[in-house]
């Protein structure tokens, strides 16, 4: 292999790998890494340093006329000075200058053409290559021939820090876009999720500009219909886990565009949570895990390199990274037509939602805004009781414009194309955590399998007296009884202030973003 030129981006090393095969990152990353191996199922085992998840208050991105006026600036989107932007990039090329190796990987995003972007990724570490090479859209050889000016560069110096003298840096780590320069710097992290968030918040950006929907959700298909499902859901609310459905196509796990030609997939991979993961409970995840995979962050048996996925020692965000073609059930091309149904899970640790019902266009937004899920208690310190946490979208961290750009495309998106738009709780019912019961996910899947063969369009419901949304009252598959949660409680009046408390908590999360959206939305909150 001949070495590739990086001039153009200021770098001179004499060895640089482009598009190297597994197998060639494979020997770099057990030459070079620490700590790395090979797990007894073939999956490259990696680790991330002392930064084993992202950065968000690290995040940053350039202010720059063209784009401020897009850009929802604050606790999301911090405002970079151009030349500190610039001090990083030189700080990045300036180690990568030094380093003896480095890796280039030149790939895309977005599987439909009309919108894909070339992206490349100089990195140091052969680990940050396979993981970049699962997650992006490999290219063909003719492809990689006639490849170009890339679009996007990601400058991965993570494993060296930020300069805390520079301005508008807080710490050692710092993950910066230049929109304008179609650049992401990444210091101080050696997370390779910040690579991959990186190009999600560069589509989040780039896509509403053209009136696209850019989503942080899982999709799949009716294997006979091509209609497709959409499944927006926080971590711990089942969204991978239930797009893994064998009877059906899956197009992708987290990142996705809703366009008038139908959804794309953003990515070549998926990033599944690895902790306390089995092949009965996750036969697919579990198979995909094998050589060419990288398995981040895990704890191993070092006499036969068997994985331990129920061991948290190192961390909990314990991850696997493979190409969507591992997957049995994947479509390649991962593009389908547009969704039938449109579904928003939720964790509710406070019992009082639901396990499933029907929201109009205006309450579907205002439940895309909120981003509902809920803590419970014991997760971490410090939590007693269960919490509501919201994040905007279902994504907050990596949206670009206000939330309401995003909820007003997908309200539009939803009456175009006749979408139907349901809220599946796969939380606690019958009280909250540490009285009630978590549904089964085998009532979820029950759930989710009327919603997609169109049984439940046509079944009862009853109005939440609080929350307002249609409540399914029969549903193939469960018991009646937990269908509708002020019946399911023993405790009639616990179970009254418990929703009232929740649906407080949404209306006061709900007002940091009213200013930018319609009344038909406000009208759509909860009653109290």
């Amino acid at each position: 292999m001949e070495s590739f030129d990086l001039t153009e981006h200021g770098i001179n090393v004499n060895w640089v790998m482009r598009n190297p095969d597994p197998s060639m990152l494979y020997e770099e990353a057990i030459r070079y890494e620490p700590g790395a191996s090979i797990s007894d199922t073939g999956a490259l085992i990696a680790y991330s340093g002392e930064k084993t998840g992202r950065s968000p208050k690290d995040k940053r991105v350039v202010k720059h006329k063209n784009s401020a006026d897009d850009i929802w600036w604050g606790d999301v989107n911090y405002p970079l000075e151009q030349h500190a932007f610039f001090c990083n990039r030189e700080r990045a090329t300036d180690y990568l200058n030094i380093c003896p190796h480095l890796y280039v990987i030149d790939a895309f995003a977005g599987w439909d053409p009309e919108y894909q972007i070339k992206v490349r990724v100089i990195c140091s570490r052969p680990y940050h290559a396979l993981f970049m090479h699962n997650m992006l859209i490999r290219p063909t050889e003719e492809q990689l021939e006639n490849f170009g000016k890339p679009d996007y560069v990601i400058y991965n110096a993570g494993t060296f820090p930020a300069n805390r003298f520079t301005t508008g840096m807080t710490s050692k780590t710092s993950v910066d876009l230049s929109i304008e320069d179609g650049e992401i710097v990444i210091l101080g992290t050696e997370y390779a999720g910040e690579m991959k968030k990186g190009i999600f918040t560069v589509m989040n950006y780039l896509m509403p500009k053209r009136g696209i929907l850019s989503m942080h959700c899982s999709a799949t298909a009716d294997r006979q219909t091509g209609r497709s499902s959409v499944l927006f859901g926080l971590s711990g609310t089942g969204k991978t886990t239930l797009s893994a459905d064998p009877k059906r196509f899956l197009i992708g796990d987290d990142e996705h565009c809703w366009t008038d030609n139908g959804i794309f997939n953003i990515e070549g991979g998926c990033y599944a949570k690895a902790i306390y993961l089995s092949r009965e409970n996750e036969p697919e995840i579990f198979q995909a895990l094998r050589y060419g995979a990288v398995l981040e962050n895990v704890v191993y048996d070092e006499a036969r390199h068997h994985v331990d996925f129920d061991d948290t020692s190192f961390t909990q965000n314990t991850r696997g990274a493979y190409p969507i073609e591992y997957m049995p059930s994947a479509k390649i091309p991962c593009l389908a037509d547009h969704p039938n149904d449109v579904i928003f899970l939720t964790c509710d640790a406070f019992g009082v939602l639901p396990p499933v019902s029907r929201l109009t266009p205006e309450q579907a937004m205002y439940h895309f805004i909120s981003g509902y899920t809920a803590k419970v208690a014991g997760t971490e310190m410090g939590v007693d009781e269960p919490e509501a946490t919201f994040s905007p979208c279902f994504g907050g961290p990596f949206l670009v414009w206000h939330p309401g750009k995003y909820a007003d495309l997908l309200a539009e998106k939803i009456r175009k194309y006749n979408a139907n738009v349901w809220l599946v709780n796969t939380g606690w019912n019958g009280g909250a955590y540490g009285v009630g019961n978590r549904i089964s996910l085998k009532d979820t899947r029950a759930i989710i399998d009327a919603i997609h063969s169109g049984t439940l369009i046509h079944a009862p419901t009853e109005v939440d007296p609080i929350f307002g949304t249609a409540t399914i009252t029969k549903c193939p598959g469960v018991d009646d009884h937990i269908l509708v949660p002020h019946s399911s409680w023993a405790d009639h009046a616990a179970y009254k202030a418990t929703a009232v408390k929740l649906a407080t908590a949404f209306n006061d999360n709900f007002m940091k973003y009213a200013s930018g959206v319609s009344e038909e939305v406000l009208a759509a909150a909860p009653r109290i």
